[in-house]
C-alpha cells in the first residue's frame, strides 16, 4: 500500500510541475519572449503526456524564431508517434509551404486529402484546419474527394457552400445551399444565407435561374418549388409566384389556400392587379370553399384600389364598384363576413361621390352588425371621424378619434387614432401640440404608424420656428387638408400661390412634391414631371431626391409609355440610391421593361 501511495504521489507531483511549466511557457509566449518559451516548450515536447498540450504554441514559437530545422524535426516526430492525427501532417504541409518548398507542400497536401477523405470525422477536422489557414481551394478538393467516396451527391453540402462563398463563387454556392436545404429544417438557414449574400442583380438572377432549373429537373420535389415561390415573393414578382403556386395548388389539392395567402401578400405590397388574378382563381376553382367570400370581397377591394389610383378617378367606375359591393351583399348578406366591404362602400360614398350622409348611414349599419366586435366598431369610428373632417366638423372628428384612443390604447388602432388626432392638430395649425403626439408615436410598435409620425414630425420640426407667424407652414397644412378632402383644384391653386411666395423657404421642395402628386391625380403627368425634375435639379440636397426619381420613372412607364426613359431612371435609382426603399420595386420594374418577366 505504501508503495502504491508513493507512486501516485510522485505522479501527482510530476503533473503539478508539468502544469506549472506549461503555464510559465505560455506566459512567455503571450509576452513575446519566444527564446524563453522555446526552452521550456522544447523540454516539454519530449514528454508524450504534455506534448499535445503545447503543440500549437511550440510550433508558433519556432516559426517566430524562424527555427525551421527544429520545427521540421518536431513535426516529423509527432507524425511518426501519432499516425492517426492528420492535423500534424497538415501542419507539416503548411510548414513546407512557408519555407518555400511549394511542390513538396502540394504533394503532402494531396496525400493528406486522400487520407482525410476516407473518414467523415477526418473530413470535418481537416476542412476546418484548411479553412483556418485560408486554403479554401484545398477544402473544395477534399470535399469533392470525400463526396466521391461517399457516393452521395448531396453530402457535405454546407461545407461546399461555405468554401465556394469564401472563394466568391456564387453560382456553385447557390447549388450547394439548395442541396443543404433538402434536409428538413434547414430551409430557414438557406433563405437567410441567400438574403445576406446575394445582393447584386446578377446574383439574384443566378438564384432564380438555379431554382427554375431545379424545379424542372426535380418536378416532384416540393422543396425546390417552395424555394422558387419564396424567392419570387422576395423580388415582388407576384405573377411568376402565382404561376408556380397555382401549379402546386392543383397538384396537391390545397383548395386555394396557398394562392389566397399569396394574394394577400400581393395586396399588402400593393400589387393589386396580380392580387385580383389570384382571388379570381380562388373564386372560380373553389366557389364553395372557405376562402370564397374573402376572395370575392378582396377582389373588389383590389379593383377599388386600381380605380382610385388611376387618375383622374372615373366616378362611373366608382359607382360600378358600389354596385359590385351591393351584389356581394345580395349574394352573401350583410354580416360579419362582409362588414369590411360595408366600410369600403362607405368610404367610396364619402370620399368620391360626396354622399357623406349615405356613408354615415352605411357605417352605422355596419356597427350594428358587428355586435360585440369592438375592434371593428372602432375602425368604423375612425372612418366616421374622417367623414366629419370632410364635413368640416373637426370637433366631432376629434371626439371619435379620442374614443378609439381610449378604447384601444394598447393596440394598433389606438395608435392610429392618436395619429389621426395629431394630423387634425396639424391641419388646424396647432404644430406644437401635433408634434408632441407625433414624437410619442415615433416609438410605435407598428412600422407604418412610426414612419408616418416621424415624417410629419420632421416636416413640422424643419419648417416651424423660422418666422414668428409660421405662415408658410400654416398654408402648407391647409393645403394638405384640402387634398385630404379631395378638393384637388383648390389645392393646386393654393400650391401655385404658396410656391411663388416660398421658393426660398425650407418648404419649397415639399410644395413641389405635393404639387407634382396632385398634378398626377388630376391627369396632368407632364406638369408633374416638370415639378419633379425641377425638384431634383434645384433641391437635390433634400431627402426627396429618390422619391422624385422613382415617381418620374413610374410616370414615363405608366402614363406616357416611354419605356426607354423609364428604364434609364430605374437604372439610375439602382446605381445612385442602392439603399432606397424603392430599389426592389425599381429592379422589378426594370426587369419587366427589359422583357425578363413573365407577362
Amino acid at each position: 500500500m505504501k508503495r502504491y501511495f508513493l507512486f501516485f504521489a510522485l505522479i501527482s507531483i510530476s503533473l503539478s510541475l508539468c502544469a506549472q511549466d506549461i503555464e510559465l511557457a505560455n506566459e512567455y509566449f503571450k509576452q513575446g519572449e519566444f527564446e524563453k518559451a522555446k526552452e521550456i516548450y522544447g523540454r516539454l515536447a519530449r514528454d508524450k503526456n504534455s506534448v499535445g498540450l503545447i503543440h500549437s504554441n511550440y510550433l508558433q514559437t519556432l516559426y517566430k524564431l524562424k527555427d525551421w530545422g527544429e520545427a521540421e524535426k518536431f513535426l516529423k516526430r509527432q507524425i511518426k508517434a501519432n499516425e492517426q492525427f492528420l492535423t500534424y501532417r497538415a501542419d507539416y504541409a503548411l510548414m513546407l509551404e512557408m519555407t518555400g518548398r511549394v511542390d513538396d507542400s502540394q504533394k503532402e497536401l494531396n496525400s493528406l486529402i486522400d487520407l482525410a477523405a476516407r473518414n467523415e470525422g477526418t473530413v470535418y477536422e481537416i476542412q476546418d484546419f484548411l479553412f483556418k489557414n485560408n486554403k479554401a481551394e484545398q477544402v473544395i478538393q477534399l470535399l469533392k474527394k470525400a463526396r466521391e467516396l461517399a457516393r452521395d451527391d448531396n453530402k457535405y453540402a454546407i461545407f461546399f457552400a461555405r468554401a465556394y462563398l469564401y472563394n466568391g463563387q456564387k453560382e456553385p454556392m447557390i447549388d450547394e445551399m439548395l442541396k443543404y436545404g433538402l434536409n428538413e429544417g434547414n430551409s430557414v438557414y438557406v433563405k437567410a444565407t441567400f438574403q445576406d449574400n446575394l445582393k447584386t442583380e446578377a446574383e439574384v438572377e443566378l438564384l432564380e435561374k438555379a431554382l427554375y432549373s431545379k424545379v424542372q429537373k426535380f418536378p416532384n420535389e416540393q422543396y425546390y418549388l417552395d424555394m422558387l415561390i419564396w424567392h419570387l415573393v422576395q423580388q415582388k414578382e407576384f405573377y411568376k409566384a402565382f404561376v408556380q403556386t397555382r401549379a402546386l395548388d392543383r397538384r396537391l389539392k390545397q383548395e386555394g389556400q396557398k394562392v389566397f395567402e399569396l394574394a394577400q401578400m400581393a395586396l399588402i405590397n400593393k400589387d393589386f392587379k396580380n392580387a385580383i388574378l389570384m382571388y379570381e382563381y380562388v373564386m372560380k376553382e373553389y366557389p364553395q370553399g372557405q376562402f370564397y367570400p374573402y376572395a370575392r370581397r378582396n377582389a373588389i377591394f383590389c379593383k377599388e384600389e386600381v380605380i382610385k389610383t388611376t387618375y383622374p378617378v372615373d366616378l362611373l367606375q366608382i359607382r360600378g364598384l358600389i354596385k359590385d359591393y351591393n351584389n356581394l351583399f345580395t349574394d352573401l348578406g350583410r354580416n360579419q363576413k362582409t362588414m369590411e366591404a360595408m366600410r369600403n362602400t362607405a368610404q367610396l360614398y364619402a370620399f368620391y361621390l360626396n354622399e357623406k350622409d349615405t356613408a354615415i348611414a352605411v357605417l352605422e349599419k355596419a356597427i350594428s352588425i358587428a355586435g360585440n366586435d369592438i375592434v371593428f366598431r372602432d375602425k368604423c369610428k375612425l372612418d366616421l371621424g374622417d367623414i366629419y373632417i370632410l364635413k368640416n366638423e373637426p370637433w366631432e372628428a376629434t371626439l371619435l378619434y379620442s374614443q378609439v384612443e381610449k378604447s384601444q390604447k394598447e393596440d394598433f388602432l389606438g395608435q392610429e387614432a392618436k395619429l389621426k388626432n395629431a394630423k387634425l392638430h396639424y391641419y388646424n395649425g396647432l404644430f406644437d401640440l401635433s408634434k408632441e403626439v407625433l414624437d410619442i408615436l415615433k416609438k410605435a410598435t407598428t412600422r407604418e404608424i412610426a414612419n408616418d409620425a416621424m415624417q410629419l414630425s420632421l416636416l413640422i420640426q424643419d419648417n416651424t420656428g423660422l418666422d414668428s407667424t409660421e405662415a408658410a407652414m400654416k398654408e402648407y397644412a391647409a393645403i394638405d387638408l384640402l387634398l385630404f378632402q379631395n378638393k384637388n383644384q383648390e389645392a393646386l391653386a393654393a400650391l401655385e400661390s404658396a410656391f411663388q411666395k416660398y421658393k426660398s423657404h425650407s418648404l419649397a421642395d415639399e410644395i413641389l412634391w405635393l404639387r407634382a402628386n396632385t398634378y398626377l391625380k388630376t391627369n396632368q403627368p407632364n406638369k408633374a414631371l416638370d415639378d419633379l425634375e425641377f425638384l431634383r435639379k434645384n433641391y437635390n440636397y433634400d431627402i426627396l431626391a429618390d422619391d422624385a426619381l422613382y415617381l418620374e420613372a413610374k410616370i414615363y412607364q405608366e402614363n406616357l409609355g416611354q419605356k426607354d426613359k423609364a428604364m434609364e431612371l430605374y437604372r439610375e435609382i439602382l446605381q445612385n440610391f442602392p439603399g432606397s426603399i424603392y430599389s426592389a420595386d425599381a429592379r422589378r420594374r426594370f426587369r419587366i421593361l427589359r422583357g425578363d418577366a413573365i407577362n
